[in-house]
């Protein structure tokens, strides 16, 4: 079922790329295989050297884990190669939506790919986003849910090298704002990027936005790299303490995961082996349990971010540690963790 269009915008290097061989040095079985889960972040892009279509995903999907559906988040792919520059991002959500499509006429057993949709909008226009946003609920075919606007900025020379940086305090500006108050309006929620240094700039938006959902991306972005890996335990810290403080926004949930790139500074890919679900849980655990300690399950969610965390391990070996972080709380729990959370905030029609 790949479906395509036209060429994304090239990679930044945040992540590493998938390497198959690699990859193929560590194998395990799944761990509790039929527990149903909704991997709520996931891309698809037709980049050169790096294709990873529905094809591919499903292909991970059905590895050995229950995915029952999935909900497709922006990355530059498939934009409008003309037409007005505010509108071409409409073009990332009728290619998802076509994706979502082909995946219900499969019935085969197969995820519901795309079930749900986050786009982009540049919230920077205003009170003018509001009509891309009514073109990208139109495209979505009932399957589009909001949006990202990456907000992602730190002064770091290092960590500019691997990830285009968005301007100071973007969250902040009027414009943004105004665009921003059209979410909720049309029934929308925010997919917030940033860098853990940031989160209080977005504890500032979600207080002045209380009506608007936001989820925050990746575990909140901590990093690992330049100057914060010269003191990890004052950085964790910092980081924990920021997530703290964002918990008391009600409208806030967290996606868990996001922690096999470069950011956090664990180059896992240089390795002659790929690591283990234990490796992996023992070194996200502390981030993982600190965003569920605060949030809740009823607000965490965990997430693939494949294929960028496919370059540091697989998606079976990736859901594997997520289950054996997750070992220890009550079913209820699970449940929220790896399927209701998700299912509720993007307002999936799960059986």
């Amino acid at each position: 079922m790949t479906t395509g269009q036209h060429p994304s915008a090239p990679a930044p290097r945040i992540y590493s790329l998938p390497r198959p061989d690699w990859l193929a040095l560590h194998d395990e079985e799944a761990i509790d295989p039929a527990r149903p889960i909704v991997d709520p972040h996931h891309h698809l892009w037709d980049r050169p050297g790096e294709p990873y279509l529905a094809d591919a995903a499903i292909a991970d999907m059905t590895s050995g884990h229950n995915i029952v559906a999935s909900v497709y988040v922006e990355c530059h792919s498939m934009y409008r190669p003309d037409g007005p520059e505010a509108m071409r991002p409409v073009g990332e959500v009728e290619f998802a939506a076509r994706v979502a499509t082909l995946a219900q006429q499969d019935g085969d057993g197969s995820p519901a790919l795309c079930a749900g949709i986050v786009g982009h909008a540049d919230l920077m226009l205003g009170d003018d986003v509001r009509a891309v946003l009514e073109a990208e609920i139109a495209a979505g075919g009932g399957h589009f849910r909001g949006i990202r606007h990456s907000t992602a900025h730190d002064a770091d020379p290092v960590v500019g090298s691997i990830y285009p940086v968005r301007p100071q305090e973007l969250m902040a500006e009027t414009a943004f704002r105004r665009g921003f108050a059209h979410l909720a309006h049309l029934g929308l929620s925010f997919d917030s990027w940033l860098f853990h240094p940031q989160m209080d700039e977005l504890l500032d938006l979600a207080r002045a936005f209380p009506e608007t959902t936001i989820v925050l991306n990746h575990c909140g972005g901590p990093i690992g790299v330049g100057r914060y890996a010269d003191d990890r335990a004052a950085v964790f810290r910092d980081w924990k303490a920021a997530i703290g403080r964002i918990a008391a926004a009600p409208n806030v949930h967290m996606k868990l995961g996001g922690l096999a790139i470069r950011l956090l500074g664990r180059l896992y890919e240089k390795r002659p082996v790929p690591p283990s679900s234990e490796e992996l849980a023992s070194a996200w655990r502390p981030y993982m349990d600190s965003c569920i300690d605060m949030l809740g399950p009823d607000r965490c969610m965990f997430e693939s971010n494949f294929p960028p965390d496919k370059g540091q391990c697989s998606y079976r070996t990736l859901f594997n540690a997520f289950k054996r972080i997750a070992a220890s709380y009550g079913e209820a729990e699970k449940t929220a963790l790896f399927s209701a959370t998700a299912g509720r905030v993007y307002r999936l029609e799960l059986d």
